[in-house]
């Protein structure tokens, strides 16, 4: 595996970790389980981090030196890709040949190096996008920074390379295609899993009381990086609407903010907090910093709703993580959130992010107790389709097609 810009050990919410760094490493798991060795090579961040860590039984984490550990942006990371490339291919030398027999690399940047180390080890190369700059650019957030033309190059450059692409989502597969020129022999699709021995259902009333939570509120949950991509001020503005309609709200109403200032949001880092104080709702909204999964699971038991309202998402681990704990999820109508979210029956996906929209969706789960509990009921059933189990198997496969397609170019 290669996650060059992002270490799958990082913790989640904040930062350049997110759904990807938990892909990675939930994936590597299963896979491990399955009698698969799985190395992981990432650019090392810090002095203190060991070369080499075992994250679990068959799985090591390799912490590359690679450009500076500290004060290196993601648009920065090109530049190191030789050096971080150097020391992939110098690993492999060290074994008898033959040692690695596939690369799976994530993200464009880790898409280049697997190109370079599937043509010296004569093995096959199979890439996971998980986010697309096309894409993020035909809808990108307020004050979001478009994704370079050098990223568009890189991105084609490894869709070219790759004997496989592997998609979340049917529209993910579509947009490779249509988007990349992407053959369609060689893109599958395979969704992405939930840990379901952790995100699972449990008593609301002994999760609010473990977090401070009032027992009889209503909580809106938004979990994950605070950065324009993933739109944490529409729910903020959806409860300012929420408010305005009907004032009585805000003695019941609690709204966490999970997670961690991250992309663009590092610009201004406090900028949620000033926008909760402008729009007066500082009372109502609880700022909380990434927290481990079991926690998270706490929190989406906690909550009324879980509000995904990106502008993109690849998939969209979030809103089944929610559901997986019984949760409904109010979602941007975008993406793989299409597919994670069963409209109308585990939660409700909305077209756009306009405030009044979103405050509409959110007013109608809260409402009902009868809707919300038949909501939560489908979530859960929902989630259950979603797991790394799954995940892995289908992965194996793609695998063994990679290495059948690589066998007959040869051929």
């Amino acid at each position: 595996m290669i996650s060059l810009h992002t270490s799958p050990l990082d913790q989640p919410g904040t930062g350049d970790a997110g759904g990807m760094n938990v892909y990675v490493l939930e994936l590597s798991k299963r896979l491990a389980r399955e009698g698969i060795a799985v190395d992981i090579f990432t650019r090392a961040t810090s002095s203190r981090l060991d070369p080499l860590v075992e994250a679990c039984d068959g799985v090591v984490v390799r912490h590359v030196h690679a450009g500076p550990f500290e004060g290196l942006s993601k648009a920065e990371l090109p530049g190191q890709l030789c050096v971080f490339a150097r020391e992939v291919l110098r690993t492999e030398a060290a074994h008898p040949v033959g040692y690695y027999d596939a690369v799976h690399s994530h993200y464009w940047l880790s898409g280049q190096v697997g190109a370079l180390a599937r043509d010296r080890w004569g093995v096959p190369l199979v890439h996971s996008m998980h986010t697309m700059a096309k894409v993020k650019n035909d809808a990108l957030a307020d004050g979001d920074a478009p994704e370079p033309e050098a990223r568009v190059i890189g991105e084609q450059q490894v869709v070219d390379a790759a004997d496989v692409l592997i998609a979340n989502t049917d529209l993910e597969a579509k947009q490779l295609i249509n988007l990349y020129d992407a053959d369609a022999g060689r893109v599958e699709v395979v969704h992405p899993g939930v840990d379901l021995s952790v995100f699972t259902p449990q008593p609301r009333a002994a999760a609010r009381a473990a977090l401070g939570l009032p027992a009889r509120a209503h909580v809106l949950l938004f979990a994950g990086r605070i950065q324009p991509l993933k739109a944490p001020d529409v729910l903020l503005r959806a409860v300012a609407v929420m408010i305005a309609r009907d004032p009585g709200l805000r003695s019941s109403l609690v709204v966490p903010v999970v997670g961690g200032p991250s992309g663009s949001g590092l610009e201004r880092p406090s900028s949620l907090v000033e926008l909760a104080r402008e729009l007066g709702i500082d009372d109502v909204v609880r700022f909380v910093p990434p927290v481990s999964q079991a926690e998270l699971a706490q929190w989406y038991a906690a909550a009324s709703a879980v509000a995904v309202p990106s502008y993109n998402e690849s998939f969209g681990l979030v809103a089944v993580e929610a559901q997986a704990c019984g949760t409904p999820v109010v979602a941007a109508a975008v993406g793989g959130l299409t597919t994670a979210v069963d409209h109308g029956r585990s939660g409700f996906l909305v077209d756009g992010h306009d405030p009044a929209r979103w405050a509409d969706a959110l007013t109608q789960v809260i409402a009902s107790d009868a809707l919300r509990e038949q909501l939560g009921a489908q979530a859960l059933v929902h989630a259950q389709d979603f797991s790394w189990e799954a995940t892995a198997q289908n992965t194996l496969a793609v695998y063994e097609l990679a290495r059948t397609l690589m066998r007959e170019e040869v051929a």
